[in-house]
């Protein structure tokens, strides 16, 4: 019996491989799925994309439940521009995972601002927002609750993007509606602040969509709110300075076209074009202020209040530390704040 209970051991495994012989199978093509798509990713690390498409297709070829490889593969389509492979891989992804967040966040923003499905996109978002995940907390090791938290207040946000666009988007036979998406963009904005507290993507966001309303009062509240987050954004500045000029505010508008003018020129990633409308609107401002009753009435011997200390440097001069603080505090100063403080 010792001599042959090797061998029956070995028909017994036989038998068995026999009578399981497709989940064999399947195992065997599964851990093949995972060392293609290992490789993928090594070939991703080294920037070699034409070995990484390889990889990552025979992979799932093999191993097609592999959700974060589908998610992976979107990915790269979507940097590439084939938007249409990426929605193909997102919802690859999303069939083998149906709660896999980042997949349908990333599905609904190329449905929204690349394909314009923005019906499709919205639907996604509200997929996010309803998702509970089992809520992990390991104290100093792990936890998730903070991340599926902002995922559903950026859900919100990204829904908000959707409703904007889909009302810009409009047929001519359509207009009509655009106030009220604008009201559910509004909407969206609000739920993702009560999620996320100080942002300023959201609130930018939010004003503009109230600017569009023509609700001018909340859109100055919500611009100035963002460049007190982020004061040195070209875009708070610029977008107020409109609103401004819009309620003659002149001397106001002319303030914070200057900052917008300063922060774009000194940008890396402004264009000439951009630059050059931001001064052409700040002189034609300035020549409206000009001629304006306002500039003929203001007091001519306000004086600056404060001082600021420079140094002399090689025939330079150089800001201290105290100059850079009072400019941060300047631009983090809304022009217009106390006019839709009193208007509020």
């Amino acid at each position: 019996m010792r001599k042959l209970f090797p061998l029956l051991f070995l028909l017994a495994l036989v038998a068995v491989g026999y009578y399981y012989r497709d989940k064999v199978i399947q195992l065997y093509h599964r851990v093949q799925g995972v060392y293609y798509i290992y490789k993928g990713d090594q070939a991703y690390s080294a920037d070699n994309m034409g070995k990484t498409l390889e990889y990552y297709i025979k992979g799932l070829e093999l191993y097609p439940e592999h959700y974060e490889a589908w998610f992976n593969l979107g990915n790269i389509y979507a940097v590439h521009e084939d938007y249409y492979s990426a929605v193909d891989a997102y919802e690859k992804a999303i069939i083998s995972n149906p709660k896999f967040v980042l997949a349908r966040m990333n599905l609904g923003i190329v449905y929204s601002e690349d394909l314009g499905f923005f019906d499709e996109a919205i639907t996604q978002f509200d997929e996010v927002s309803k998702i509970n995940l089992f809520k992990i907390w390991v104290p100093y090791v792990y936890s998730n609750v903070k991340s599926s938290k902002i995922n559903r207040g950026y859900a919100h946000f990204n829904k908000g993007v959707a409703f904007r666009q889909k009302a810009l988007y409009l047929p001519l036979d359509k207009q009509y509606l655009v106030y009220e998406y604008l009201g559910k963009a509004i909407e969206s904005y609000t739920e993702a602040l009560k999620i996320i507290k100080k942002n300023y993507d959201i609130y930018y966001n939010r004003a503009v969509a109230y600017h569009l309303r023509g609700e001018y009062k909340n859109a100055g509240m919500d611009y100035c709110r963002a460049i007190e987050i982020e004061p040195m954004n070209f875009e708070g500045h610029y977008n107020l300075a409109i609103l401004l000029r819009r309620l003659n505010k002149n001397r106001e508008s002319i303030s914070e076209l200057e900052k917008a003018a300063m922060l774009v020129s000194e940008s890396p990633h402004s264009s000439e074009v951009q630059t050059a409308y931001v001064f052409n609107l700040l002189n034609e401002v300035t020549r409206r202020f000009i001629t304006s009753e306002e500039y003929y009435t203001q007091k001519l011997t306000d004086e600056p209040t404060g001082s600021i200390k420079y140094t002399y440097v090689n025939g330079q001069i150089i800001a201290d530390d105290e100059f850079d603080k009072a400019m941060y505090e300047n631009f983090q100063t809304c022009a217009g704040m106390d006019y839709f403080k009193e208007n509020e």
